[in-house]
């Protein structure tokens, strides 16, 4: 009793995938915790985001402390008035070496500096800009996982259908063999079977080593060996994209996309850096407030002097007159720079709607692709079954079963394919609306089996 195909394809599937194995969500939970490209998006986010607290900070006062002890050896000598005696002079030669003690406090506080202003401004839109694409990342993230995913799926089909085909392959080869050895049929068909039965060994090695490649593609994601997976269920839901309007799709990626917003934010801070420049031609004003207390001796006299201790407070006001230029150059290219990233942020715009607009007709597309391939399918198989009666009674030739075996290999190969696309391409159609967050990776997690 010959064994159709598709049967052995799916029992081969079976038999290398157990009921229970890892799912998507499992995945999706090894590599939020082991992705190093998620994990350098965040350091990335942490990183910028101390940038506002650096810019902050030199809009806070500023407070220093120096203390110093100096000593000074030998010298000429002088003289000094002696402490016992104002009428007398003492000489400082044979005091030794003196030393001198200095004590000073600075405290200054920015009143006017409109570039510091503006430097803030600037490292808020830029920690902001890594905020948004660190969400970017995330929801990258989603759609890496189950893409690496899928694609092993995809590849463990193949796989199974390659050996189903070579069996197949095998079992014509090994009939025609027999008939020719009995005179039912020419040598022609032997060679022809034998042929397509060694075609069909490479496709299985190299589908194998496909597989194999990319299990471990999935394993680079998770930082862990990719077990066994959970297979998509037969029966998908067949629904357009929700709303069945592109242009809502569009309008709504244009509101919530993170890659997009991040350029906004970009544009705002070259914006900052753009009026932090043109601060270069503003005067400053700064409040100081200082504080020194000073104290000198000798080492072998009873002479030491201290100096009262001072306390300054005081304005300084501070106009630029001429840099050689440099002010207006920093304009000049913080301007270019704006309009760099206003480019940026309009590519990243088309860039959006256009893949919004493909992921949508992907979606419609896929819904009809997969009602086809399942049709392709049976059809095949009945195209093949029929094709291997003809043969038994003459009306076929080998050449005939040969082509309907591969064309029924292929029916089943786009299927799989298809299936698989159609659920990355309504992750994908969210990711791009900005829009994709684990519910959608628990949704497709629900139709595994």
């Amino acid at each position: 009793m010959r064994l159709k195909l598709l049967t052995l394809a799916l029992a081969l599937a079976a038999v290398s995938l157990p009921s229970h194995g890892e799912d998507l969500l499992d995945a999706y939970r090894e590599a939020r915790a082991n992705d190093p490209v998620l994990a350098q998006a965040d350091a990335t986010r942490l990183a910028t985001g101390e940038g506002v607290n650096q810019a902050r900070a030199l809009l806070l006062p500023q407070i220093s402390g120096d203390f110093s002890l100096s000593q000074t050896n030998g010298g000429g000598g002088g003289r000094v008035q002696d402490p016992n005696n104002p009428n007398q002079f003492i000489s400082t030669s044979s005091f030794g070496h003196s030393r001198t003690r200095n004590l000073s406090a600075n405290l200054s506080q920015t009143v006017f500096d409109f570039s510091k202003y503006a430097n803030l401004k600037s490292a808020h839109a830029s920690a902001n800009a890594q905020d948004e694409l660190y969400q970017a990342a995330l929801q990258n993230l989603f759609v890496r996982v189950a893409s690496a995913y899928f694609t092993v799926l995809t590849d463990q089909d193949q796989l199974a259908f390659a050996k189903a085909n070579e069996d197949a392959y095998k079992r014509q080869f090994e009939q025609s063999d027999q008939r020719y050895k009995v005179g039912l049929s020419a040598v022609t068909d032997v060679y022809q079977a034998k042929s397509y039965y060694e075609a069909a060994k490479a496709q299985t090695i190299a589908a194998q080593n496909t597989l194999d490649n990319d299990r471990e593609a999935l394993s680079q994601i998770t930082g862990k060996p990719t077990g066994n997976l959970k297979k998509l269920r037969d029966e998908l839901p067949m629904n357009a994209p929700d709303p069945a309007d592109p242009d809502a799709w569009v309008k709504q990626a244009l509101i919530n996309n993170p890659s997009l917003l991040a350029q906004q934010q970009n544009v705002r801070a070259a914006d900052a850096n753009v009026t932090a420049a043109r601060s270069g031609h503003l005067p400053t004003i700064s409040a100081n407030v200082s504080y020194g207390k000073s104290a000198s001796w000798y080492q072998n006299a009873a002479i030491h002097s201290n100096t009262p201790s001072q306390t300054t407070v005081g304005l300084t006001l501070s106009v630029p007159i001429f840099s050689g230029g440099m002010t207006q150059s920093k304009v000049r290219q913080s301007i270019y720079n704006r309009d760099a990233a206003q480019d940026s942020e309009e590519i990243e715009r088309r860039q959006v709607r256009a893949n919004t607009l493909n992921y949508y007709r992907s979606v419609l597309a896929g819904v009809s692709q997969v009602q086809s391939g399942k049709a392709a399918v049976d059809s095949a198989q009945k195209a093949l079954d029929a094709t291997r009666a003809g043969f038994e009674v003459g009306t076929q030739t080998m050449v005939n079963v040969l082509l309907a075996i591969q064309v029924l290999t292929q029916a089943e190969s786009t299927y799989s394919q298809s299936r698989h696309q159609l659920v990355l391409n309504r992750l994908l159609l969210k990711q791009s609306a900005g829009t994709a967050s684990l519910d959608d990776l628990q949704g497709i997690n629900a139709l595994l089996q």
